[in-house]
């Protein structure tokens, strides 16, 4: 799953990325105006926004609120993507402002980061674009709500990293996918770390997915990437674009 924070408070922001990060979503962030509408424009395949409503920019009228001008412009682009509007300004003219301009709901700042997650993942939820939330591919049942995988009925405790990875390949299921895709999803599109990130990652799913004596799922098709097939009784939500 991919966020997008816009948050010119650079502190707060850093905050919130490595609280999503750490939760398994990759992130990218953007601090005023012309940037969080060229982060959307570039790459409108995030599947939520994190928006902070009073963001500076060029151009703004004297009572324009940055944040909404983003919202209205992500809202022209995709209808459907949820957008969490964090604000300090807690009246209710400012809340139906923001919700008319495209927001999917509100969280007033100071917040807690826990209240943070449960937004976001109550936002996800009810998502038009809302993935399945357990999948069953190959004899591999993951739920994404509790973020768990089973296999042959052993419990499969894997990192919030091994997770995203996981979680793209199986909604990916039958299709391959290339280790720069996997990269762009469950790690942020700047990402500057060892090259080989991904093969190491597959190495250790395929470990833990194996440690019963299961046979491998995860196939690795050189020069192109990696792929779970599926069979007829598998259940998924189709591919995550």
């Amino acid at each position: 799953m991919k966020v997008l924070i816009i948050e010119d408070d650079v502190r707060l922001a850093d905050v919130i990325r490595r609280t999503l990060a750490e939760a398994g979503y990759a992130t990218n962030v953007a601090h005023d105006v012309p940037g969080g509408i060229e982060a959307y424009e570039v790459d409108a395949t995030y599947d939520l926004v994190v928006l902070d409503l009073m963001l500076p920019g060029p151009g703004l009228a004297t009572d324009e609120l940055g944040g909404m001008r983003v919202c209205r412009r992500i809202r022209e682009i995709d209808t459907s993507v949820p957008v969490l509007m964090l604000t300090a300004l807690d009246g209710m003219r400012t809340k139906v402002e923001g919700l008319d301009a495209g927001a999917d709901d509100y969280l007033v700042k100071p917040f807690h980061l826990v209240e943070l997650l449960a937004r976001v993942r109550a936002l996800l939820r009810r998502s038009p674009q809302a993935q399945a939330p357990v999948l069953s591919v190959s004899g591999v049942t993951l739920d994404a709500s509790t973020r768990t995988a089973e296999r042959a009925g052993r419990r499969i405790q894997l990192t919030a990293k091994e997770f995203a990875v996981l979680e793209y390949l199986m909604r990916n299921a039958g299709r391959i996918v290339s280790s720069t895709e996997l990269i762009d999803h469950a790690w942020d599109s700047n990402y500057e770390g060892f090259s080989n990130v991904v093969q190491t990652y597959i190495r250790y799913l395929r470990q833990k997915l194996t440690a019963g004596g299961e046979p491998d799922v995860i196939e690795t098709r050189r020069g192109s990437g990696y792929v779970i097939e599926q069979s007829a009784t598998d259940q998924q939500s189709g591919p995550s674009e």
